[in-house]
């Protein structure tokens, strides 16, 4: 790739954990980061000594200005190599690219990544509301009373407006979820979802509902990177990282290019050249779903179906365990769980465990090579990993 250095090969992801999950209380966000943090080392057969880098994303309901190095002296970490990304939903991506620089320059050997928060008990309802209205640029948007689902919304409506993208299109991204969440040993919301559900459920900024909306959980994961040649040698099958690609294109809606195409198609491009792939290698993709038009614009630019065709994949049950290609068969962040950066980072928790290939009744069968899509803002950052279960 011109004017980038190739990650294909060079590292694998070797653990992955998530904490308990819903309304643990009386658990911090640090806490549940360990927990999260514990687990992942011990599915990769590691030691807390064996880590020598820390990554960490952002949190809502602790006040540590220096998260990473925080978390590092809660759990008695002292890696050489610490730091906190703010990228909104795409830290976790973006964390697994820096990871993987780190260890490709000899930086670091095993890098720690996680995220989440106690978003559901350490925020309250009243405060998780202010946190979702506290947006938009202080001069040209705050003063109109926007918020992040009203944000969403006029994403919605737009692609209604251009594709003819129905309500019962959107409605049917939370049913497919809601499926594969309730073959989860740990989501959040597993009873069964209908589109009728979806459709009457309570309005929030039209056209989107409740049910149209990502959780507010507590929740944390975390993955283990370390080299692909150490990774043979340990505990489970390694998840290697064939291609990555980021990109950033606004922070506000208001400079937004368009609003029906965002940067998920030049960050999957780049993921797509440095991995020697396209989308039609790609067996099952976990796509950021904060709301339910999302999934559906990614699904698009990803190059998996063309403009205007993502409403009507999910609707026809492509996207469900069994069809065309599954996504998020973990149950996404609108069934499985939502707590700040944790929501994407469990993407990649599953894009692992897929290819190991003992997922039980949600497996994908003959799971070889996985797509990740991470975004955040208002569809401002994008990240998109692609993961293979062998070296390719």
């Amino acid at each position: 790739m011109t004017g980038s250095i190739s990650l294909r090969n060079k590292v694998a992801v070797v653990g992955v954990g998530e904490s308990d999950i819903g309304k643990v209380p009386g658990m911090s966000g640090l806490g549940l980061n360990t927990q999260a943090m514990r687990r992942a080392l011990d599915d990769a057969g590691l030691q807390p000594s064996d880590v020598d880098g820390l990554l960490t994303a952002y949190s809502f309901t602790e006040s540590y200005t220096m998260l990473g190095s925080s978390l590092a002296e809660y759990t008695g970490l002292r890696p050489k190599m610490c730091a906190s990304m703010v990228a909104g939903g795409a830290s976790p991506g973006i964390m697994l690219r820096h990871a993987a620089q780190a260890i490709a320059l000899g930086l670091a050997e095993t890098v720690l990544v996680c995220a989440g928060e106690n978003r559901a008990t350490g925020l309250g309802r009243d405060a998780a509301i202010a946190v979702l209205t506290n947006v938009g640029h202080p001069q040209f948007e705050k003063p109109y009373g926007g918020s992040i689902p009203g944000f969403y919304a006029m994403v919605a409506r737009r692609h209604m407006h251009e594709f003819g993208t129905t309500r019962a299109q959107l409605a049917s991204v939370a049913v497919n979820t809601r499926s594969h969440a309730a073959m989860h040993p740990n989501a959040q919301m597993k009873a069964p979802l209908t589109i009728e559900q979806v459709l009457a459920s309570k309005p929030i900024a039209d056209p989107l509902h409740m049910l149209d909306c990502c959780l507010i959980s507590d929740a944390a994961g975390a993955f283990v990177v370390t080299s692909a040649e150490r990774a043979k040698d340990l505990r489970h099958k390694p998840a290697f990282l064939l291609g990555v690609g980021e990109m950033h294109t606004h922070e506000h809606i208001m400079c937004a290019p368009s609003m029906t195409n965002f940067g998920a198609a030049q960050s999957g491009r780049i993921a797509y050249e440095m991995a020697g792939v396209g989308p039609g290698d790609i067996d099952v993709a976990q796509l950021y779903d904060c709301f339910t038009i999302v999934p559906i614009i990614e699904l698009e630019e990803l190059g998996f179906v063309g403009a205007g065709e993502g409403g009507a994949f999910f609707e026809r049950g492509d996207a469900r365990i069994g069809g065309k290609l599954p996504i998020n068969t973990h149950g996404g962040m609108l069934s499985h769980a939502h707590a700040g950066a944790a929501g994407g980072l469990f993407g990649i928790v599953e894009a692992v465990r897929q290819l190991r290939g003992d997922e039980g009744e949600r497996q994908v069968q003959g799971a070889e090579l996985a797509l990740v899509h991470n975004e955040g803002g208002i569809l401002s950052s994008h990240c998109t990993v692609i993961l293979s279960g062998q070296m390719g």
